[in-house]
């Protein structure tokens, strides 16, 4: 009988989500080792590969074609082949194609490795200033209004941080469904970011949708807003939260003349407390002495009945059969 091809193996790449200057070094030593990309389009993936100057076999693995395309993978998998998955941008498999390669091929045994990297959900919720510490990614919403309503009002009692995904011309009817679920909820919007024209914005739902109704949105975003009850913000920090603001996006629908909010002024009455003083009276407890007349017990003796036996195991003849 001959031996059976070794078989290949599945790298999971992260991406740059914007700056391409934000792959790593693994990624890049990976992607030129693989033998075929799968990628979510084909005109991002060769946009990637073009920026890091490589040509390779690009396999368009999307919602369309997911399932055939899982079975003509794996099978080249299986012989041998090294395949490198990425999505259109950041982490593949958070809200994209994907998920029925992986486990077909978590199913055949076959070699996966996951090389980590840029992600929009982690830098938006590092960006938003909301608690980090724990959070909830409902990823993308449904399409239809009632069931969106629906999914709003679930995630309005969740306590934690919520992050959000969804596509440029899809930010309006969310924006509109979540100011009536909960207006006051305060919310961030992250568009385009790691790229040199990312914005910021900040403010409750409701003054997000009066901020966005009328504007042709095309930007890349994710959003965050505060978990129920959640006040993660002091009275002064939430005054500069509702300064930070409208002229932080660019004026026009190309994104390109960005200005700086020139209302904002630094609290200058702050002062430094100088009535702080150390306590210098403060002195350490020279009175505590070690008990110098502790002894040990000389009194205990180990239990020298040696009498004692596990329950009737044997121990195996050959250690290989574990």
């Amino acid at each position: 009988m001959g031996n059976k091809p070794k078989k290949g193996k599945l790298f999971i790449v992260s991406t740059p989500i914007g700056n391409k200057e934000d792959i790593t070094l693994r990624a890049l030593g990976v992607l030129k080792i693989c033998d075929f990309v799968i990628c979510e389009e084909l005109k991002e993936g060769a946009r990637l590969l073009k920026n890091i100057n490589l040509e390779k076999e690009l396999v368009p693995l999307n919602e369309q074609n997911e399932i055939e395309q899982t079975f003509i993978v794996l099978e080249r998998l299986e012989k041998g082949d090294r395949a490198c998955l990425v999505s259109d941008c950041g982490t593949p498999l958070l809200a994209d194609p994907g998920h029925h390669l992986l486990k077909a091929a978590l199913k055949t045994d076959i070699e996966i490795e996951v090389v980590p990297g840029a992600s929009s959900i982690l830098t938006a919720l590092v960006r938003s200033g909301f608690d980090a510490s724990s959070f909830f990614f409902a990823g993308m919403l449904s399409r239809k209004e009632e069931e969106r309503v629906h999914e709003l009002t679930q995630l309005s009692h969740f306590p934690k941080t919520v992050i959000l995904l969804e596509t440029p011309y899809r930010l309006k009817p969310l924006l509109e469904a979540a100011a009536r679920v909960m207006p006051e909820r305060r919310a961030y919007i992250g568009m385009n970011l790691t790229m040199l024209y990312e914005t910021h914005h900040y403010g409750t739902f409701a003054e997000l949708y009066e901020k966005f109704k009328d504007e042709n949105i095309k930007a890349e975003f994710v959003i965050c807003f505060e978990g129920h009850k959640q006040n993660t913000f002091s009275k002064a920090a939430d005054k500069l939260y509702r300064q930070s603001d409208y002229s932080s996006r660019p004026r026009n629908k190309n994104y390109g003349n960005f200005k700086s909010d020139r209302n904002f002024k630094s609290d200058r009455n702050f002062k430094f407390d100088r009535d702080f003083k150390s306590d210098r009276k403060y002195k350490s407890d020279r009175d505590n002495k070690s008990d110098s007349n502790f002894k040990s017990d000389k009194n205990f003796k180990s239990d020298k009945k040696r009498s004692y036996k596990s329950d009737n195991y044997k121990r195996p003849k050959n250690n290989s059969s574990f």
